[in-house]
């Protein structure tokens, strides 16, 4: 069938059709004629039919009104005729306004929002409202003009996502600026940076695991009707461990609490499987970590056990915590957690074994490699650090929101 044919079945959306056009025009269109790749976009536009125009025309960047020249080709007996040279024909509108890129972009980054810490980008305003607004400054650029900018600028057109956990602090920019001016200044020296969290826990057991895999016809893997934890072996609790530079990650398998003192021992186990090897002659090490949980900013065994870890490795350890409501944008969440995810989809995580070596059998095309291991040690809970031992524990705050960032000394 034909993507036209298949859009139209509902077997795939306006957005796939346009993914899929695109590539198919980024491969082919560079080796046609004006007159050629006006006649291929009028055909995929006829055959999409009503709405055909817009779709193509939003994933090859060529105008409406180039498709719909197209399509008048169409209509009359086929001939060869002359072409006009490469690089004939009207400039574009970037050549002729050589400043509007610019321009374009200083307009979307006063509304911009998202990540701080990540490249991709997105705007609030319509193109057409940005249209307008170049307009006003002198410029001449269609709402298509700034479509096609704001493609090629990486800025894409994205729905509400649930990400916030929580009140936004006023700060929260401010914050991330901050972890990423002490990330690459860690990277600068060679030093380690490491991204850490809880992954969310799991029973051990004949159960039934999110997401499908290939199994024949008919005989689909039977798992319990229930997930009781009083029917299963255990629950696992994967503490990762994700080395921003080195893309590479370390998952330990608790089979008792999620403490602090477990968190810490990962990063322990961490350094002395892979840190170690990794970074021969380091002398500082970066923790970026959610603001709760086991490794929050405000857990006191925390602290305890990091000056604990500090004077054992020699290592000088910063941490920098990320602001409330906002542990999705946790590096480990997204490079390590997900891809664990989908390796074990559809699986039934049997025995801890089977989830180590889920684990650790983890891989991407970006070069991500992880070790798994089992922690059977025991971690009590409720452990009271007093005033009097958290007053001798030897850590500097730093002098932007040092409840957020702190730094523990080497011996």
């Amino acid at each position: 069938m034909t993507l036209a044919t298949d859009m139209k079945v509902g077997r795939m959306d306006t957005l796939q059709i346009e993914n899929c056009l695109r590539r198919k025009f980024d491969t082919i269109l560079s080796i046609l004629d004006e007159r050629q790749i006006r006649l291929l976009l009028a055909v995929e536009a006829r055959e999409i039919g009503y709405g055909g125009v817009s779709v193509v025309a939003r994933a090859s960047g060529y105008s409406r009104e180039t498709i719909y020249s197209g399509l008048e080709d169409l209509k009359g007996p086929l001939e060869r005729g002359s072409v006009r040279e490469r690089g004939g024909g009207r400039k574009t509108a970037v050549e002729n306004q050589p400043e509007l890129a610019a321009a374009l972009n200083a307009l979307v980054d006063k509304d911009s929002r998202g990540d701080p810490m990540s490249p991709l980008r997105w705007t609030t305003k319509s193109t057409r409202r940005l249209s307008e607004a170049l307009k006003e400054q002198g410029f001449d650029a269609s709402y298509g003009t700034v479509g096609k900018l704001l493609h090629q600028q990486g800025f894409s057109l994205q729905s509400n996502v649930k990400t916030r956990e929580g009140s936004s602090h006023a700060d929260r920019n401010l914050q991330f600026e901050y972890i990423t001016s002490q990330v690459l200044s860690h990277q600068i020296e060679g030093a380690p940076v490491i991204s850490v969290d809880t992954k969310k826990k799991e029973l051990v057991g004949d159960f039934k695991n999110g997401g499908r895999e290939y199994q024949l016809r008919g005989e689909p893997v039977e798992t319990q009707v229930h997930d009781f934890l009083s029917s299963a072996e255990g629950k696992a609790i994967p503490y990762g461990v994700y080395d921003v530079t080195l893309n590479s990650g370390w998952v330990n398998v608790g089979m008792d609490h999620d403490t602090s003192a477990f968190a810490v021992e990962s990063i322990r186990r961490w350094w002395t499987n892979m840190g170690s090897k990794s970074y021969q002659g380091a002398t500082k090490l970066l923790i970026c970590a959610d603001g709760g949980g086991s490794n929050g900013s405000r857990v006191r065994l925390w602290k305890r056990e990091l000056a604990a870890l500090s004077k054992e490795l020699g290592l000088t350890i910063t941490v920098c915590h990320f602001p409330p409501g906002t542990s999705k944008w946790n590096k480990i969440e997204h490079r390590l957690f997900s891809h664990i995810a989908m390796n074990w989809r559809g699986r039934p995580l049997i025995s801890y074994e089977v989830i180590v070596d889920l684990i650790g059998a983890t891989t991407t095309k970006q070069g991500l490699r992880v070790q798994a291991a089992l922690d059977r040690s025991s971690y009590p809970i409720s452990i009271v650090v007093s005033d009097d031992e958290m007053a001798g524990i030897s850590f500097n705050r730093h002098a932007f929101h040092g409840e957020w960032n702190y730094t523990f000394p080497s011996p």
